[in-house]
């Protein structure tokens, strides 16, 4: 007889999104061959990729996907951006001068293929990473730095994340939405649309262009709860940048910090949709491979370990669902936790993007992208009492899927694009007829940062792309609202200014952040 329970087993959604890791990145050595009916990993299988004309190694044409022999490769950043990722996938450079050439000096077509229907083949990763490499540290790597793209983390190197997808159930065809960087894939996890737009920069441009209706508004219409979680040191809410223009009006009371995610779970009054947001500057929680590698090169510095950080995040996450026992409200048996990453970030994965409809109009988007084709696999996980151990989720999934599922399960209308109209429903993987106890779910033990990485925070570095976009974005806000122009450039600010930028942003426009725990 099914547990009545069951039918509550979604009464609360939790969405953590880390940064830029592929599924084969991250998960790809997750289970051995024949360990379970079906899993789409590298583990049993011959991948490479060629190396292109301008690498001499004096050996081998071809490097090999292998087992990563350390955190937070690959190390510098890989291209992320558009142009990067068609060369990544179809292993293609039109014009031949943008194989040389920075980004916002591409030219059309942008390395995509001319043909609408050409079939990727997932074999320009290495070929990529040796011109983004070049860019940033001025010379060409060596064919061991080259293989560093391909190489993927065994289970022992992210044991919480590979712990959970053991665990509960891991989907091996979960796509992000559009083949680029961050702020495009995050928009359309909870608007199925980025306007357009498939770059993060030039700083203000989300801020002050993207009007693309969200999710959240529809909650909110239904008299649903929901609230933005940020990690403490992130202090300004990418999403509520991303999508300022639709959310400002919930800036002051709908966006928190992840202290009081851990209290909130703990009294039972988590809302019906979390989303969690890690920290995408020094020190990051986020995931995302080292950037500033030219400076960090110059003073001797290794990596920051934002892996590490990552998963003792996802830790305190899963155990604040895990422990929280209130007999009314959230609890462990009717909270789904969904562990996700916004996109690829240019590290290697295997399995094609598919093709996916256009969100709306058939015009064509900034890089004349038509938005018909998918992003590539992420990892993704889902944490639910309802949910077997080992279960392996083989159907497509993608982010718009977050979207589909609050719709259905609070009934919130019809879709916000055409995206989300196709996309899959998580409802249905809550196959149990009875729970399974939290007394009998993992206790997972994150690798534990180095004091080196703490020691890198004290350097006034400069920022990351990434860390540049997120402050730009919040200057661009602030400018805005104030009339005037930004208060400083984001491409010439060190950490430490970007820090003093940011804290005076969060306490202008987002008292909930600012304010440390409710009470």
């Amino acid at each position: 007889m099914t547990d009545p329970a069951r039918d509550h087993g979604l009464d609360h959604l939790v969405v953590l999104m880390f940064e830029n890791r592929s599924f084969d990145n991250l998960l790809g050595y997750l289970y051995d061959p024949g360990e379970v009916v079906s899993f789409e990993g590298v583990a049993g299988r011959s991948l490479s990729n060629p190396l292109p004309p301008e690498i001499d190694g004096g050996g081998p044409r071809r490097v090999s996907v292998h087992p990563a022999a350390s955190m937070d490769l690959p190390d510098p950043n890989p291209g992320e951006e558009f142009p990067h990722v068609n060369t990544q996938v179809f292993n293609r450079v039109d014009p031949p001068e943008n194989a040389n050439a920075p980004i916002d000096r591409m030219q059309p077509p942008f390395n995509a293929p001319s043909d609408p229907n050409a079939v990727p083949t997932m074999d320009g990763f290495v070929a990529d990473y040796v011109r983004e490499y070049r860019q940033q540290l001025g010379r060409l790597p060596t064919v061991e730095q080259c293989a560093q793209i391909l190489a993927c983390y065994p289970r022992d190197r992210v044991p919480v994340l590979s712990g959970l997808a053991r665990s509960f159930a891991v989907f091996d065809h979960w796509f992000c939405e559009v083949p680029t960087e961050t702020y495009p894939n995050r928009s359309f996890l909870h608007a199925a649309s980025s306007s357009g737009f498939v770059l993060n920069h030039p700083p203000g441009k989300f801020e002050a262009e993207n009007d693309a209706p969200t999710v959240f508004e529809k909650l909110e219409a239904a008299k649903r709860t929901w609230r933005v979680y940020i990690d403490p040191a992130q202090i300004v809410p990418a999403t509520a940048l991303i999508h300022a223009r639709r959310l400002a009006p919930y800036f002051a009371d709908h966006f928190s910090t992840l202290l009081d995610f851990e209290d909130d779970a703990r009294a039972g009054r988590l809302p019906e949709y979390s989303f969690l947001e890690p920290n995408m500057f020094l020190p990051h929680s986020d995931m995302h491979p080292p950037g500033a590698a030219r400076f960090r090169e110059r003073i001797h510095a290794p990596p920051p370990e934002a892996m590490a950080r990552g998963e003792q995040l996802l830790a305190r996450v899963y155990d604040a669902i895990r422990t929280s026992a209130t007999p009314t409200g959230s609890n462990w048996a009717n909270t789904l936790l969904l562990v996700l990453f916004d996109e690829h970030g240019g590290t290697y994965d295997h399995v094609p993007p598919p093709p996916v409809p256009p969100p709306g109009a058939t015009e064509r988007g900034e890089m004349g992208f038509d938005f018909a084709r998918s992003g590539l696999r992420v990892p993704a996980v889902a944490v639910s009492p309802w949910i077997d151990a080992g279960t392996v989720v083989t159907a497509e999934f993608r982010h718009t899927s977050v979207i589909r599922t609050l719709r259905t399960r609070w009934d919130l209308g019809p879709p916000l694009t055409a995206r989300d109209a196709v996309a899959a429903d998580l409802a249905p993987l809550l196959t149990r007829s009875t729970p399974r106890a939290p007394e009998t779910w993992p206790v997972l033990s994150p690798v534990r940062p180095s004091l080196v990485d703490r020691a890198e925070e004290i350097f006034d570095r400069p920022l990351s792309r990434l860390e540049r976009d997120l402050l730009g974005e919040a200057l661009s806000l602030e400018a805005t609202r104030a009339g005037r122009a930004p208060a400083a450039d984001p491409e010439t600010v060190g950490r430490r200014e970007a820090l003093g930028h940011l804290a005076r942003i969060q306490t202008a426009y987002f008292p909930g952040v600012a304010g440390g725990r409710r009470t």
